[in-house]
């Protein structure tokens, strides 16, 4: 089965605080948290919800990029990885 772990990027947000959360393989999926681990948990909701509407809309769904240093690795939930890898 593919890989379905996705690198984050978190960067402070300076106007309103903590860190605004993007995905440079799925650009919609953008995000915020208070945190970094409050970011993370956010960012695997907004990565299931844009990959979700990728299905739904009959889009590909690319491949992660490897992992750099300073990024996160987020991981699909299982159930919407599988749906994924159909």
């Amino acid at each position: 089965m593919q890989n379905f772990i996705y690198p984050a990027t978190l960067t402070p947000d300076k106007k309103d605080g903590g860190f605004v959360v993007k995905f440079g393989d799925v650009p919609e999926a953008i995000t915020q948290g208070d945190n970094v681990d409050d970011s993370l948990s956010e960012a695997v909701d907004c990565l299931e919800e844009a990959i979700a509407n990728r299905i739904v809309l009959g889009l590909p769904i690319p491949k992660p990029s490897r992992l750099k240093k300073g990024q996160y690795a987020v991981s699909l939930p299982a159930q919407t990885a599988a749906k994924a890898a159909l």
